[in-house]
């Protein structure tokens, strides 16, 4: 039986869709697998990339550790030579300060009257022509007799005033009646007092020319209103000598000859000045000046006029 012609060509056209169809899946599938190769070729390319870059990565990280490493030693090793540095600097700095301090110390030491601190009561001896640096005289509110003149070493003056206004701010009656006195004037007055009293009297309370305190012109006979212009141990029963007792050594002042002293009789209104560190030791501890050994009072005269 023969076909018909529309037959034979739907026959034709069908073979030759599946021969394109063909032809293009066989297309598509060469394409596909020649781009498989080519990205697996580039992905084998990058692994091969990162390995490398990862073992760079290493031998960078290697370097940099041990450059840091010797970074640390270098700066440790250097902090070690600052510190040594500054350590040498610190005890040259010690070694200088302790020089400049003992400089310092030689030269106020050169500046006060080692004498000022010298016990002189039958011990010591002030020549005739021992005079004080500088006088200050003392002025009228501070005077017993405001026609006298009175006068007291200047570098200690300062500490006699602030002692009397002291007084007179808390209402005490305290005043001056003997302050300096020179050799020639310490010589006349114990004259007149072995003629008035005989020799051994007048030795017992006043001092002979060139052992007296008041030679160096930093001490004071004290006096209060009611003894009748008397230098009298009465003088102890006031309120004047109570507020001395208990303030003087604030201003550097100590009473020189106490009950039982080995020099002269009580002289309740005799002080002197021998700065506030020694007098505020000797206050606390109960002492007096005599007591101590020449050598122990030395040591305070560096600190005569703080």
């Amino acid at each position: 039986m023969t076909r018909a012609p529309s037959e034979r060509l739907t026959e034709l056209a069908l073979g030759i869709g599946l021969v394109i169809v063909a032809a293009t899946l066989g297309g598509a599938a060469w394409y596909g697998y020649t781009r498989v190769e080519t990205l697996s070729a580039q992905v084998a390319g990058l692994q091969s990339e990162i390995v490398s870059i990862a073992s760079t990565t290493v031998a960078i990280n290697a370097a940099l550790g041990n450059a840091t490493s010797s970074l640390s030693d270098a700066l440790a090793a250097q902090s070690r030579s600052v510190a040594n540095v500054q350590e040498q600097l610190g005890g040259v700095q010690n070694q200088v300060g302790t020089i400049g301090g003992t400089v310092d110390t030689l030269q106020k030491l050169t500046q006060i009257d080692p004498q000022l601190l010298e016990k002189y009561s039958k011990v010591y001896f002030l020549s005739e022509n021992y005079v004080p640096a500088s006088l200050t005289d003392i002025p009228d509110q501070y005077k017993y007799n405001d026609s006298k003149q009175l006068q007291f070493l200047t570098q200690a003056y300062p500490f006699l005033a602030n002692m009397l206004t002291q007084a007179q701010n808390d209402h005490v009656a305290l005043y001056v009646v003997s302050a300096y006195r020179s050799f020639g004037t310490q010589a006349n007055l114990k004259s007149e007092y072995t003629v008035t009293y005989g020799a051994g009297t007048a030795n017992a309370f006043s001092a002979d020319q060139g052992y007296s305190e008041h030679q160096l012109g930093t001490a004071v006979d004290l006096i209060t209103t009611g003894l009748n212009g008397q230098l009298t141990q009465a003088f102890d029963q006031t309120a004047a000598y109570q507020w001395l007792v208990n303030n003087a050594y604030k201003y550097g002042f100590e009473l020189s000859y106490p009950k039982g002293n080995a020099y002269y009789i009580y002289e309740p209104w005799h002080w002197r000045f021998v700065g506030v560190k020694l007098a505020t030791m000797l206050h606390d501890t109960n002492q007096h000046f005599y007591d101590l050994s020449q050598r122990t009072i030395d040591t305070y005269l560096i600190s005569l006029f703080d």
